[in-house]
C-alpha cells in the first residue's frame, strides 16, 4: 500500500533504501524490511498498533511508523517507549529525550570514528565476541541506562530537536 500512498502525492519509495544503505549492499525497500524483521529476533509477536497508539500489551509489539528515525521513534515514544535501542552503520547523530537513546554501531570502524557518540560496538562480533557475549552487553547497557546511568548522546546533550511527528502526507 506504500507504494499507492506516495503515487497519490507524486512521489515513489525509490529514495528508501537510503544511499548509505544501497551503500551496504541493499538494492530495495523490500531487502531493507527484511532486515528490520530479522533484527527483531524469534521472540513472537505479541501485537502490532498504529503509530503513536500507546503500547499496552507485554512482550513484542510492531508499531507501524515511516522508516525516517526522527520520526519513528517519535511514534514510539508516544506510544510509551522508556529507552531507545538505536542500530547504525553509518553513524546516525541520533539522540531523543525524554527517553534515552542507546545506539549500537555496526561496525568497528564506524565504532572507532564516533566512539563518543556510539554507546556499543558490534562490530566486534566480527573480532571473535560470541553473539551471547555481545547480546549480554546490550542488556547490561539497557538495564545500566534504565537505572539511571547516561548513554552517550544524553551525555552529549544530543536530542532536544528530534521529536519529528509523522506528518500527513508522504514522508519521502
Amino acid at each position: 500500500w506504500w507504494e499507492t500512498y506516495t503515487a497519490m502525492f507524486g512521489a515513489s519509495i525509490d529514495n528508501n533504501p537510503a544511499p548509505g544503505n544501497k551503500l551496504g549492499g541493499l538494492t530495495t525497500i523490500y531487502e531493507k524490511s527484511l532486515g528490520a524483521i530479522a533484527k527483531a529476533g524469534t521472540t513472537p509477536l505479541n501485537g502490532v498498533v498504529g503509530y503513536g497508539e500507546r503500547v499496552t500489551t507485554k512482550g513484542f509489539v510492531h508499531m507501524d511508523t515511516p522508516g525516517y528515525d526522527p520520526v519513528s521513534v517519535t511514534g514510539q515514544v508516544a506510544g510509551g517507549c522508556t529507552i531507545v535501542v538505536f542500530s547504525t552503520g553509518r553513524g546516525s547523530a541520533f539522540g531523543f529525550k525524554p527517553a534515552p537513546s542507546i545506539k549500537i554501531a555496526t561496525n568497528s570502524t564506524l565504532y572507532a570514528n564516533q566512539e563518543p557518540d556510539m554507546d556499543i560496538n558490534a562490530g566486534k562480533m566480527l573480532d571473535g565476541i560470541s553473539l551471547d557475549e555481545l547480546g549480554a552487553e546490550i542488556f547490561d547497557t539497557i538495564l545500566a541506562v534504565a537505572s539511571g546511568e547516561q548513554s552517550k548522546s544524553e551525555k552529549a546533550g544530543v536530542g532536544e530537536e528530534e521529536f519529528n511527528p509523522w506528518i500527513m502526507g508522504a514522508m519521502l
